[in-house]
């Protein structure tokens, strides 16, 4: 339950510090006194998203601490799946920052909005006018029959089911798109591939290639070349050989008389030795050089084939043909692999929805074997609220279409306030005043069988007054024997019945307004029910009616 509300710098509120009893809370107050301004500064800390950024101090960062005390209510297993301390009161605070930034921790440790509000939905349930919307959404509809069943763990397991077999499902769906796609195409890339095979391509050929045909398209210019080289060196009249060799001979006639020549003339001979193997080389390669017009025709043939692919591939050269040609084969093997992956994930999805079926099927049953139980006690409830004609009927039929996130039931609560009038959906025939009659009756029913810690009802006394507030107040009392109730009301009945009460008012000072808010003693109780009853100055026969109300005397 919430033991402590801290709210610091938020809207009209300096510091406000409210602790709460474990029973019924009642916060009163004048309109714009400030009342809407507290649930606001509660519903950041149940994960609201901040809407404006009015500060009473805009220098300053507004903090919204809660204090919760949570045994009793097995949240050990969600504090550990979040990495959070576990504390048996513990402590969710909210700061918004003067640019608008805002942190939430638990326990001192930072947390994300999604699980912040995971963890408070556990914890409070807020209900107030603009709430007996839910009232025309089936989800609420849906919801409030697993609530009596206490479907809570099959609907886990469903959920945990539903989202295997939507993830399974889009992810067949991708699949079979990629291989449509890919089998459109798959003639073409076979057709490319078949052609890169045929060509039997190498890594490194082009260049190879390259420079044949260089040799072989200038072989006359080269033969001649090197013959003129060779008759140059050795084969001439006047040849290299020649000269270097006379040269040796007279170097060595000249070393006998001088031996330190010797180094000059091992260098000739080395030079001489060189020429002469150089020059025999440059025969042999000559000699091997043919003028072979039948292999140019290939080498321009093979090259031209080569170029060809590579403009069409926009490919810079060979290499990349062939990498082209081995993701080719890799994309026409994977289709063979994409239909096994398909035929697999089909049975997958059928699997899953069998399960789903399967649940689904439980679900129904559940909610099926509760509609009396809930259509008699929410008419039960009603008429203790002065509304003794109404009736719900609660319509379950299966959804032809695919099975969704809550089962295959479409749920509709059809309500008549008036004898002899068949029930209609909800949003066609209830005024606002039997909108949160009725929502009161449910989560009255709810709460028999719900864990809740808390429930705030926010000004749902509209519509009513007289004996029916009296009633509501019995069942505001009533649940309050159960879990902590918060209640703000504008109705003496219902905060007559309170066992902690609050007056939540505004004081000004120099140019500025704040809310303030003080718990009630006996006395001051019964001056404020005195004037929810008759106006600022009640007399003394309203004081009397207050105190009646209290069960005293004035």
């Amino acid at each position: 339950m919430l033991n402590r509300l801290s709210i610091r710098n938020y809207a009209l509120i300096d510091s406000l510090d409210i602790h709460f009893d474990k029973g019924l809370n009642i916060l009163t107050g004048e309109t714009g006194a400030g009342k809407s301004i507290i649930m606001g500064g509660l519903s950041l800390i149940l994960g609201q998203r901040v809407e404006s950024r009015y500060f009473f101090n805009q220098q300053k960062k507004c903090i919204i601490e809660g204090y919760f005390d949570i045994a009793g209510y097995q949240l050990s297993g969600f504090f550990a799946e979040h990495d959070l301390d576990y504390d048996l009161e513990t402590i969710i605070r909210r700061e918004v920052s003067v640019d608008g930034k805002s942190r939430a921790f638990v326990n001192d440790t930072p947390v994300t909005l999604q699980v912040l509000r995971a963890l408070t939905e556990k914890l409070i349930d807020i209900h107030s006018q603009h709430a007996t919307l839910q009232l025309n959404t089936e989800a609420f509809q849906v919801l409030t029959l697993d609530s009596v069943a206490q479907n809570q763990p099959l609907r886990e397991r469903y959920t945990s089911v539903y989202r295997a077999y939507k993830s399974a499902f889009a992810k067949l769906n991708g699949l079979k798109n990629e291989v449509n796609q890919a089998n459109a195409e798959a003639d073409y890339h076979q057709f490319l591939y078949d052609e890169l095979v045929a060509a039997k391509l190498e890594i490194g050929e082009q260049i190879q290639l390259e420079a044949e045909q260089q040799q072989l398209e200038h072989a006359e210019e080269i033969k001649r070349n090197l013959l003129g080289s060779v008759d140059a060196l050795q084969e001439g009249e006047a040849n290299a050989v020649a000269l270097v060799k006379a040269a040796l001979q007279q170097l060595q006639q000249a070393e006998r008389h001088m031996p330190g020549l010797l180094l000059q003339t091992e260098r000739l001979q080395s030079s001489f030795i060189e020429l002469k193997d150089l020059a025999d080389e440059l025969g042999r390669i000559e000699q091997d050089i043919s003028l072979d017009g039948e292999r140019l025709v290939e080498v321009n043939e093979r090259l031209s084939l080569l170029y060809a692919l590579q403009q069409k591939h926009r490919a810079e050269d060979v290499d990349a043909l062939i990498t082209l040609r081995d993701g080719l084969m890799e994309k026409l093997a994977s289709l063979s692999a994409d239909e096994a992956a398909i035929e697999q994930l089909e049975a997958e999805v059928r699997q899953l929805q069998m399960g789903l079926v399967e649940l689904a099927a439980t679900l129904s049953e559940s909610r099926q074997s509760v509609v009396p139980l809930v259509e008699d006690e929410i008419g039960r409830i009603l008429n203790s609220v002065g509304m003794p004609h109404s009736r719900l009927h609660i319509a379950i039929s299966q959804v032809s279409e695919d099975i969704r996130d809550s089962g295959w039931d479409h749920v509709e609560f059809r309500f008549t306030a008036n004898r002899g009038q068949e029930p209609q959906p909800v949003s066609k025939v209830a005024s606002g005043g039997e909108l949160s009659r009725l929502m009161l009756a449910i989560k009255s029913l709810i709460a028999k069988t719900s864990s809740l810690p808390t429930i705030i009802f926010d000004e749902i006394d509209t519509g009513i007054s007289g004996e029916v507030a009296l009633k509501v107040a019995d069942i505001m009392e009533r649940l309050a024997k159960r879990m902590q109730v918060i209640a703000i009301t504008h109705l003496p009945q219902i905060a007559a019945k309170g066992t902690t009460h609050f007056r939540v008012y505004k004081v000004e000072s120099g140019e500025k307004t704040a809310t303030h808010i003080t718990q009630l003693q006996y006395g001051d109780r019964i001056l404020e029910l005195a004037q929810m009853l008759s106006g600022a100055n009640p007399g003394d026969a309203a004081m009397q009616h207050a105190a009646e109300l209290l069960g005293g005397k004035a």
